[in-house]
C-alpha cells in the first residue's frame, strides 16, 4: 500500500535537496583537487538545477545563501559571489520552462551561459586582473571552464534524471 501522494512530494524534495548537497559539497571537496585553469564549478550547476525546481524568491534565497558559502572562502571579494548567484537563481527559476524542458542541447547551453556570465560578472565586481590577462581570462579560460562545467551538468542531468527532473515544489 502506498503513502499519499503528497510523500511522494516529499521524497522527491528530499532527492533534490540531497543532491544540492552532494554538489555543494563536490565544489569544496573535489575541485581544489582538480588543477588546472579551467575547472568545473559545481556551485553553479548545484544552484542552477536547485533553481528549476523553486519558486524565484526561493531560488534567489539559495543562490544567496551558496554564494555566501563561497564568499567565506575569497574575503577579498565578499559579497560578490552570493550576489551573482542570487542574481542567477532568481533568473533561472524563471527561465525554468524554455531552457529545462527534457532538451539536452539547451540545458547545456544554459549552464554554459550562466557559467561564463558567473565569471564575467566576478571578474568584473572583484576587479581581479587587467588589460590582457583579464581578456584572455574571460574569453579563453572562462568559455573553457563553462563548457567543461555544461558538460559534466548535461551528465549529472543525464544520469540523475529523476533526481533533477524540473517541478514546482
Amino acid at each position: 500500500m502506498r503513502g499519499p501522494p503528497q510523500s511522494a512530494g516529499v521524497a522527491g524534495a528530499l532527492r533534490a535537496w540531497a543532491g544540492f548537497a552532494v554538489l555543494v559539497g563536490a565544489q569544496f571537496g573535489v575541485r581544489p583537487l582538480i588543477a588546472g585553469r579551467a575547472t568545473v564549478d559545481f556551485a553553479v550547476i548545484a544552484v542552477l538545477f536547485s533553481a528549476v525546481r523553486l519558486r524565484p524568491g526561493v531560488a534567489a534565497v539559495v543562490g544567496f545563501l551558496t554564494g555566501l558559502a563561497l564568499d567565506a572562502l575569497s574575503p577579498g571579494g565578499f559579497g560578490a559571489s552570493a550576489l551573482v548567484l542570487t542574481v542567477l537563481a532568481f533568473s533561472a527559476s524563471w527561465l525554468k520552462a524554455v531552457f529545462f524542458a527534457d532538451h539536452v542541447a539547451l540545458t547545456g547551453l544554459f549552464v554554459f551561459s550562466a557559467k561564463w556570465l558567473f565569471d564575467v560578472a566576478m571578474a568584473l565586481l572583484t576587479g581581479v586582473g587587467s588589460g590582457a590577462s583579464m581578456l584572455v581570462a574571460l574569453l579563453v579560460w572562462s568559455p573553457l571552464s563553462a563548457a567543461l562545467t555544461a558538460v559534466v551538468g548535461v551528465l549529472l542531468l543525464v544520469v540523475f534524471r529523476p533526481l533533477y527532473r524540473p517541478h514546482s515544489l
